[in-house]
C-alpha cells in the first residue's frame, strides 16, 4: 500500500471513529427541560413551543420568547425552571445543543412530514412527552434504509431528487 493510500485511508478510519464517539456520546443541554410537565401540567402540545414545525423545513428549538410568558417573573422550587426565568429576565438565548440532524446531504421537510403527511411526533423522536429531562441522544438514526422503509409502509414517492439534492 502506498503513502498516500495508507494516509487516505488512516484519516478515513480517525474521522468514522470521531464521528461514532461524537454520536454516542451524552449530550448535556443547559436546563433539564421537562416535556412531561409542559404536556401533561401546563397542557402544552409540541406545536406550542416548536412553532414553525408545521411551516417550515426547519422545527425551530424553542427559545426565550417562547419561554417568557410563563416565565417571566414566576419563582418556583424548581433550580431548572429558575434557570429559565434567568435566562428570559437577563434576555439571555438558551444555547441548546441540537440532538436530531438529518445528514447534509439529504433534505427534510418537518412541514412535509407533520403537516401535510400528518405524521405525529413521536414517529420519529419517540414518546416525548414521558420525557423527565431532554433527550440525550438521539431517539433514532435517521439512515437511508429507515426513511425508506417508513416511505414504501407509508405508500408514498422514493423518488431519490426528492431526499438528496
Amino acid at each position: 500500500m502506498g503513502k498516500t493510500n495508507f494516509m487516505t485511508t488512516r484519516c478515513l478510519t480517525t474521522s468514522i471513529f470521531l464521528l461514532a464517539f461524537i454520536y454516542c456520546q451524552d449530550i448535556r443541554q443547559p436546563v433539564q427541560f421537562n416535556h412531561q410537565h409542559h404536556i401533561e401540567e401546563v397542557g402544552y402540545t409540541c406545536t406550542d413551543c416548536h412553532v414553525n414545525v408545521k411551516s417550515n423545513s426547519r422545527a425551530s428549538i424553542p427559545n426565550i420568547s417562547i419561554c417568557e410568558e410563563c416565565h417571566a417573573d414566576m419563582e418556583s422550587d424548581s433550580e431548572e425552571a429558575n434557570k429559565v426565568v434567568e435566562y428570559v429576565n437577563s434576555e439571555t438565548t438558551i444555547k441548546w445543543v441540537q440532538v436530531h440532524r438529518v445528514p447534509d446531504h439529504a433534505y427534510f421537510s418537518h412541514r412535509r412530514h407533520v403537516a401535510i403527511a400528518e405524521i405525529e411526533c413521536s414517529e420519529c423522536h419517540g414518546q416525548v412527552e414521558t420525557m423527565t429531562t431532554p433527550f440525550q441522544k438521539p431517539y433514532t438514526d435517521p439512515t437511508m434504509s429507515w426513511c425508506l422503509d417508513c416511505h414504501k409502509d407509508s405508500q408514498v414517492q422514493i423518488d431519490c431528487n426528492s431526499c438528496h439534492r
